[in-house]
């Protein structure tokens, strides 16, 4: 039962990423299985082991918690609205960097509860990296299966501060807004991986004015809160889940020190 010590459930959880990820890097270097998807997004075989995998270890362990998945996200609006608690799982975040073969892609798998993402796990296949984290305990981040090392983020941030931002998916009118923060170095990578930059302390702030689903957001938006960053939207209010028929997210800002103001050059943007 999810009612158990959180610290079990999680390691629980990263041990079924780490299988998810060593699924992935099975087609890795080979014929990956590419085809698209109905948006036009590419799907690789090895999307589809991940979710086969997590989907079923999920279930299996828990099996009185629904599981929404990238790949099996075709759940009726009546439905899942009356959800108080599920999975949500991306099984391969970063396909396109997984094409490109950069290693910058995750497995990512959240507990939503009552709209939250309160507990989550980030894993990197490439250099078997997991970032996890709940609310109630904080947030780690583990190399293989040596010790864990508990992360927080940087508060105050850094001068000049740290930005991460997409590579695929690279905004144009973002960088005009960024200048009016002032000096910055800013750095772009695939995946989840901008969050988990902010809550180990590596990166104060990552705006996202593109386009993103619950499943990309939620798991790394557990562990940046885990370790005592926020993830709001543009009126400042926590990003949250399940709460609409669609899946997409607005447009939202991760970061670390609450006390700088990362809104207001953003403010005009809907």
């Amino acid at each position: 039962m999810l009612e158990e010590n959180p610290e079990h459930v999680l390691e629980q959880l990263v041990d079924i990423s780490r299988r998810a990820g060593l699924a992935i890097l099975e087609w890795y270097d080979g014929d990956m299985g590419i085809t698209k998807k109905a948006d036009d997004s590419p799907l690789t075989k090895a999307d589809l082991a991940s979710h086969e995998l997590i989907n079923t270890e999920l279930t299996k362990r828990w099996p009185e918690v629904p599981v929404l998945s990238e790949e099996s996200a075709d759940i009726p609006w009546k439905t899942r609205q009356s959800w108080q608690q599920y999975w949500l799982v991306d099984p391969l975040d970063g396909t396109k960097e997984f094409i490109n073969r950069n290693g910058e892609f995750t497995v990512n798998i959240a507990l939503i509860r009552d709209h939250r993402a309160v507990m989550g796990i980030v894993h990197v296949p490439v250099t078997d990296t997991s970032y996890f984290g709940c609310q109630d305990t904080g947030a780690w981040r583990q190399q293989g299966t040596a010790p864990a090392a508990a992360i927080e983020v940087r508060q105050p941030a850094a001068e000049p501060v740290v930005i991460v931002g997409s590579r695929s998916h690279a905004n144009p009118e973002l960088a005009s807004q960024l200048n009016k923060l002032g000096a910055h170095e800013l750095t772009s990578m695939g995946s989840s991986l901008k969050f988990c930059r902010v809550a180990e302390g590596l990166a104060d702030f990552y705006p996202r004015l593109g386009p993103t689903c619950e499943w990309d957001t939620a798991a790394a938006q557990a562990v940046v809160e885990a370790a005592g960053g926020q993830v709001v939207k543009t009126d400042g209010s926590r990003l949250g889940y399940n709460s609409k028929e669609v899946y997409l997210n607005p447009h939202f800002f991760v970061f670390g020190d609450p006390a700088r103001e990362w809104l207001w050059p953003f403010q005009e943007i809907n």
